[in-house]
């Protein structure tokens, strides 16, 4: 059973950072795909960054603000999050894959609140 587990969530104000992170139980050597999603109050979950084996991919909406990234060592991946913004207030969810595209394991979500 692959097990991730996101950290990093809490409140933040609108302007400022945070860094999520996700760790998984197994090398991440195998898993091809790593991603964030999104899923705002009342809407949709939403792909916010995904790193597969060659650049990573941004939802418009954080192109320039948010960085995904992955340690091998660690065996986890970050989102690192400046200049927030109200909307990217919701619940933050790790996702991986065996395969680029894919979507095979999920974790428990972390939520990130903006306040002014």
């Amino acid at each position: 059973q692959v097990r991730l587990v996101e950290s990093g969530g809490g409140q933040v104000q609108a302007g400022g950072s945070l860094r999520l992170s996700c760790a998984a139980s197994i090398s991440i050597f195998s898993l091809d795909a790593m991603g964030w999603y999104r899923q705002a109050p009342g809407k949709q979950r939403e792909s916010i960054a995904v790193l597969n084996s060659g650049s990573p991919n941004y939802v418009d909406s954080v192109k320039g603000r948010f960085t995904i990234s992955k340690d091998y060592k660690q065996n986890s991946v970050y989102l690192q999050m400046n200049n927030v913004k109200f909307e990217d207030a919701g619940v933050y969810y790790c996702a991986a894959g065996r395969r680029a595209g894919t979507w095979d394991y999920w974790g428990q979500g972390t939520q990130v609140t903006v306040s002014s």
